[in-house]
């Protein structure tokens, strides 16, 4: 991989990154049922969901294959999922990748974007 290739990526991932802290202070101190009502923070952070996977899709396979612990595809099909509208949106399931998923992602990213790859 070339020198620019690799700053190439870097960008996109500390996107993910800014996206992924954007959607912890857009959900902060909202509960489920407020945080669907919130209206502007809600879509908001669906808009950041999206583009955090938008973001992974330019993460080279490389990478995406030496930390597998990301869950790239997992990534990349909810951004898929929020984008089309694919039978709805599941508001449970939502709140836990946010709650749940989106923190753990952070971290894994913030290990990332230390490396020396």
């Amino acid at each position: 991989m070339s020198d620019s290739a690799g700053r190439e990526w870097r960008f996109y991932l500390n996107d993910m990154i800014g996206f992924a802290e954007n959607v912890i202070t857009y959900t902060e101190g909202f509960d489920q049922k407020s945080f669907v009502a919130s209206g502007l923070n809600y879509d908001a952070t669906l808009r950041n969901m999206e583009l955090i996977g938008e973001s992974a899709m330019h993460i080279p396979d490389d990478v995406r294959k030496s930390e597998a612990q990301i869950p790239w595809r997992m990534i990349i099909a909810t951004r898929n999922q929020l984008i089309h509208g694919y039978l709805g949106i599941d508001n449970d399931t939502l709140w836990s990748i946010i709650t749940d998923d989106v923190p753990e992602l952070l971290a894994q990213l913030y290990v990332l974007r230390d490396k020396e790859i």
